[in-house]
């Protein structure tokens, strides 16, 4: 009777531990809900191959991803190009289709599901993510937890204003990098965006790395992971992996 009880036992510890390792095999995207450049009335959303590349990488991997969007439900999508394999793989896959297109609203998140927190670029990130307090508090809690906080593109407008329980940003003497001035200004938007990314991350005390127009770069500091642009989408996934595998 003792030894079927303590076999219970045991047999209940280890269901939990494996419940414990699968919540942490979770991964949650933020994609912005905005759907417009600023005034221009030009089209935007979340950058479709930022979140298909990692997704790629990441789902190989073995983990499941879950989406938030600052107003929940059916995100904008921009950059909309089904002959990127990768692209076409997201699009058609049912499960994840129907994951992004009925995000979550952050409020409905719990921070202590995810092993890691990614925030997807596209212009519309500008707009919605860096005031946006509920996901702060999602990335700090993941963060503090020893979770990875990392981003790509238009992405880290999201980490501008994320502060730490100490009241440091989160940015704040590490290296990071994100779409570049340089950039903003090649695609004509310098004016348009309501402040330059590359100008934030340094004002936030970040050190702030870049490549040229267009060349993928992964910035690593610790659990704080970082890409430049849309080359850098699947590398920033890949940075991801390795970082949880330690």
């Amino acid at each position: 009777m003792v030894l079927a009880l303590l076999t219970t036992g045991v047999g209940q510890t280890v269901a939990q531990t494996r419940q414990s390792v699968n919540m942490k095999k979770k991964i949650l995207f933020v994609v912005t809900s905005h759907d417009k450049k600023g005034s221009t009335g030009e089209p935007t959303g979340y950058y479709l191959g930022e979140v298909s590349h990692p997704w790629e990488v990441l789902k190989e991997a073995g983990y499941e991803i879950d989406f938030v969007s600052p107003q929940g439900g059916k995100p904008p999508v921009d950059g909309f190009n089904l002959d990127d394999a990768a692209n076409k793989a997201f699009w058609e896959d049912k499960k994840y289709r129907d994951k992004i297109e009925h995000s979550m609203k952050p409020d409905e998140v719990d921070a202590s599901q995810y092993a890691a927190i990614f925030y997807a670029g596209g212009h519309g990130a500008m707009w919605d993510l860096a005031d946006n307090t509920v996901l702060a508090k999602i990335a700090t809690a993941i963060y503090e937890q020893g979770g990875i906080v990392s981003a790509v593109c238009h992405g880290p407008a999201g980490l501008v204003n994320i502060k730490l329980s100490n009241g440091d940003y989160l940015v704040k003497g590490k290296k990071i990098n994100a779409f570049t001035n340089e950039e903003e200004t090649a695609v004509k938007l310098e004016k348009v965006v309501p402040f330059l990314l590359e100008n934030k991350l340094i004002e936030r005390g970040g050190q702030f790395e870049k490549s040229g127009l267009w060349q993928p770069h992964v910035t690593v500091d610790g659990r704080l992971i970082t890409g430049q642009n849309p080359q850098s989408a699947k590398g920033v996934g890949e940075a991801i992996v390795k970082a949880l595998g330690k």
